[in-house]
């Protein structure tokens, strides 16, 4: 692709999130809303991506990649105000713009390829990204004359009755060719209502100079969604966590109830695994090949889990290594532990990683037997093919050798009589 440059809009307080914590930053399976729009930036080959912040400039900034230049819009006099903001940046530049909202984390990369390819094979000034959706209320109207080319962008508020009514919505999507949008955005005047520049109303003076102004249309209307309230977001992590499912269960993954499992972006899962429902899966976990994942588990960042592992009914698992072939059916928690092949661990087992200060960490073996209800006050070491038995309280420190047995409260070591 030609060089392209890209503008992030993220400079918005988001009042109706009523919330502290900056509107981009609200993570939506795993990842803060941001950085899908950074995604789709990056993988539309953006060589430069600016971000344009103002409200809790700070917090914002701190969060993204240094590699990204946060330029600060300090009054928030709208869209257009934003994009002059970054005027500075791209002096001399004459190729195009992309600019993204940085609300909008439902966007696919195909979406945006196909916008800048139409953009540039049609030579446009102006390309505007749009969607048609059941319930356009809140969202600019793309209005067409009778020869269906785009000729204005009427925001809600200045939407006439019958503009309303209008289905084909504004996404918030542009690919500008950056001379012309320079040159133009200045004659955008403040609009008496809101009190801002709206990016939008360039659109009529391009149309006025006789420059041509082109569309693109989404294929699923839901690309579109701007988060504005906690209900938004709610639906853009349902649908986020249904397109993450999908491509499992693409890969060669069982998904048995997409609608009760819940897994984050940042995962991987070998191929003829398979997860059961109300399974919990967050960031920075690895599953191998043909395991068995629930029901009612979770498996919390740093876990990672070897081919043929079972894990099963009401188990959590965090920061924890589990080697090929363990099994681990039931009722047990693993935090901080390294676990070899072929390991049980029986139902209620409990590796005691926090000691009120430091997380400490348990080593189990090869083929080591842990019974149920077994407690492992960590740091603990247990043996290859070594055993504790139903109700055992390993202390801090203990060191089980191999093929020796552990039991009692607190555990004793017993010389094994025979080796299988």
């Amino acid at each position: 692709m030609k060089d392209l440059r890209t503008i992030i809009l993220a400079a918005g307080k988001g009042t109706r999130m009523r919330s502290s914590i900056p509107k981009v930053l609200h993570p939506i399976c795993g990842q803060p809303m941001i950085d899908y729009i950074v995604d789709v930036a990056k993988k539309a080959s953006s060589l430069k991506i600016y971000v344009v912040l103002g409200h809790q400039y700070e917090s914002v900034r701190k969060h993204l990649s240094t590699s990204i230049v946060t330029i600060r819009q300090k009054r928030l006099l709208g869209t257009a105000d934003a994009v002059r903001c970054a005027s500075s940046f791209l002096k001399g530049y004459r190729g195009d713009v992309l600019i993204l909202c940085g609300d909008t984390p439902l966007l696919t990369d195909t979406s945006i390829k196909r916008l800048i390819h139409h953009h540039r094979s049609r030579k446009a000034i102006c390309t505007v990204l749009t969607a048609i959706v059941d319930n356009p209320w809140g969202y600019g109207r793309i209005i067409r004359n009778r020869a269906n080319d785009i000729v204005a962008i009427r925001e809600e508020k200045d939407a006439s009755g019958q503009e309303r009514l209008i289905s084909e919505i504004n996404v918030g999507v542009y690919c500008f060719y950056w001379p012309e949008l320079l040159k133009t955005i200045r004659h955008i005047e403040l609009n008496q209502k809101k009190k801002e520049f709206y990016i939008t109303d360039i659109i009529e003076l391009f149309v006025a100079q006789g420059l041509a102004v082109t569309t693109v249309q989404t294929e699923n209307g839901r690309e579109g969604l701007g988060i504005n309230t906690r209900e938004d977001l709610s639906l853009a992590t349902s649908i986020l966590r249904q397109r993450i499912l999908k491509k499992f269960m693409a890969e060669g993954v069982t998904i048995v109830d997409p609608f009760t499992t819940y897994i984050e972006t940042q995962v991987t899962i070998g191929q003829d695994t398979v997860v059961r429902p109300f399974t919990v899966i967050e960031n920075n976990v690895t599953i191998g090949r043909r395991c068995l994942i629930g029901p009612f588990t979770h498996l919390r960042p740093g876990t990672r889990v070897a081919d043929e592992v079972e894990i099963g009914n009401f188990a959590e698992v965090s920061r924890t290594h589990v080697g090929q072939r363990s099994i681990m059916k039931h009722f047990s928690f693993l935090g901080d532990a390294r676990i070899g092949s072929q390991v049980n661990i029986g139902a209620g087992t409990v590796t005691a990683n926090y000691d009120g200060k430091n997380k400490n960490k348990t080593y189990i073996a090869n083929r080591a037997f842990i019974g149920s209800d077994s407690i492992l006050i960590a740091p603990v070491h247990v043996g290859q093919k070594a055993i504790t038995a139903a109700g055992s309280v390993v202390t801090k420190g203990t060191k089980i050798p191999a093929k020796t047995i552990a039991m009692g409260v607190p555990a004793r070591l017993l010389k094994r009589k025979k080796i299988s």
